[in-house]
């Protein structure tokens, strides 16, 4: 136990940690809460609600949640209130929520997992394979053109470092596929071809993200470009996915005679999560995403006849860990980077603006990328491809561990990928035409 906490009694920490932990939990779902109806009564995809709640409560508000690698203090006057309920100093409190701060990280991530596993069961497989050429055509698109734009504008008219310059380049390649299933599902747009080909092109997205991630960890670590890895990391994805699509037209009967001899409470949420937790596992072993693994794990048990069942068990799951998840994105968007009064500020706000307007074209052109023999709604295919979300937070954070990025360059990515993803909600529901997931189709 850390030195400070020594002299303090046991049941004193235990008082304080159970205040932050509830405390964190009230603020951050009544924040959510409000934004999220805020954002209804807007016609606006409550993700939105759920992000700006984040931003309130977070680094650029009034700092009620805050991940501890921003290096902010947590709000004063909370500080003051829990120090003084627990009978502990606040620098006492400020050190146990950052130590405890991990946990509800983790509580985010099962919130993804939980929301790609249901996106896994809600796709229709069969309208996914059909559709597998035209999302790897997006999804090709979608990831060379912002790459290759962004890293050769940002050599030849901003003179960045070739390394600095293919690092902020890959950042703008990925598409988040949590937000993306989370606002076609909520637009009613999930199991429609254009939803298909987003998610089919998310998911290739988020395979090819894992390589281009690859490469340039060993350009920024001077290891070279070694074919192995790479190569291995190619024929890993390819094969796991092969592996799911293979298993979720095989081995849904199995899971459905387990599941029929189950006896005890529980026994479908149970058993899913046992299938995700199992894909997540093998993704990561293999050195792929274990976000991966749990889309993975929604396709395999698509075809169960207890679908209806598993997806009734886990929606609540994803209203509460999803939320947590979406929010926490919010929390580390620190927007003072915006200011244009700060001299510090004004060269990164003129590399953001490029490539925040790369980072939109690149994906939405990908939407007029691939063929089709029916109509379908290009503009809302590029995007749902658009928004990077916590993929390119990744990006950002390892970039900033390594120590690769200007001040300038950092700034520069953050408001990228708070520009796309904050955009990307608003402008599906300003195309798409209703509630109901009507809009005019447009031709080919």
């Amino acid at each position: 136990m850390p030195t400070l906490l020594l002299a303090i009694g046991n049941h004193q920490i235990e008082v304080a940690e159970t205040l932050i932990q509830v405390g964190r939990f009230l603020v951050l779902f009544i924040a959510a809460r409000m934004m999220a109806e805020l954002m209804v009564r807007l016609s606006l995809p409550t993700i939105l609600g759920e992000l700006l709640a984040g931003v309130l409560i977070g680094v650029s508000g009034f700092h009620f949640l805050l991940p501890p690698e921003t290096g902010a203090q947590i709000n004063v006057l909370l500080l003051d209130l829990v120090a003084s309920l627990a009978d502990v100093t606040p620098d006492t409190v400020q050190q146990l929520y950052n130590e405890s701060f991990p946990g509800l990280e983790q509580i985010s991530v099962l919130g993804l997992y939980a929301l790609l596993f249901l996106t896994g069961l809600e796709s229709e497989l069969d309208e996914l394979m059909a559709v597998g050429w035209q999302a790897t055509t997006v999804a090709v698109t979608g990831v060379l053109l912002p790459f290759a734009l962004g890293t050769a504008g940002l050599v030849l008219l901003f003179q960045v470092p070739l390394i600095l310059a293919i690092f902020a380049g890959a950042a703008m390649t990925a598409t988040s596929i949590g937000i993306t299933a989370s606002v076609f599902g909520e637009l009613g747009w999930l199991r429609r071809r254009e939803g298909q080909i987003v998610i089919g092109a998310a998911v290739l997205d988020d395979i090819l993200g894992i390589v281009i991630l690859a490469v340039v960890v060993a350009l920024a670590g001077g290891e070279g470009l070694t074919p192995g890895p790479i190569v291995k990391l190619v024929v890993a994805a390819v094969l796991f996915v092969a592996a799911a699509l293979f298993l979720s037209r095989t081995a849904a009967p199995l899971f459905d005679w387990v599941l029929d001899h189950l006896k005890a409470p529980g026994e479908v949420v149970v058993a899913g999560f046992v299938v995700l937790t199992l894909c997540c596992f093998l993704a990561q072993a293999i050195g792929l995403e274990a976000a991966l693994g749990a889309f993975a794990a929604g396709l395999i048990l698509s075809r169960s006849k207890h679908t209806e069942a598993i997806q009734a068990t886990v929606k609540p799951l994803v209203a509460l860990f999803a939320t947590v998840f979406f929010v926490l994105i919010g929390t580390g968007m620190d927007l003072s980077v915006l200011n244009p009064l700060e001299p510090a500020n004004q060269q990164g706000l003129v590399v953001a603006l490029f490539l925040l307007l790369v980072a939109i074209v690149g994906k939405v052109a990908a939407g007029w990328t691939y063929t089709s023999s029916e109509p379908t709604n290009r503009l809302v295919v590029g995007l749902g491809m658009m928004p990077r979300g916590e993929v390119g937070l990744i990006f950002l954070g390892l970039g900033t561990q390594a120590k690769l990025l200007t001040p300038a360059l950092e700034a520069a990515i953050l408001l990228m990928v708070i520009g796309t993803t904050f955009l990307a909600p608003v402008l599906l529901r300003l195309v798409l035409s209703g509630d109901d997931g009507t809009v005019a189709e447009q031709p080919l």
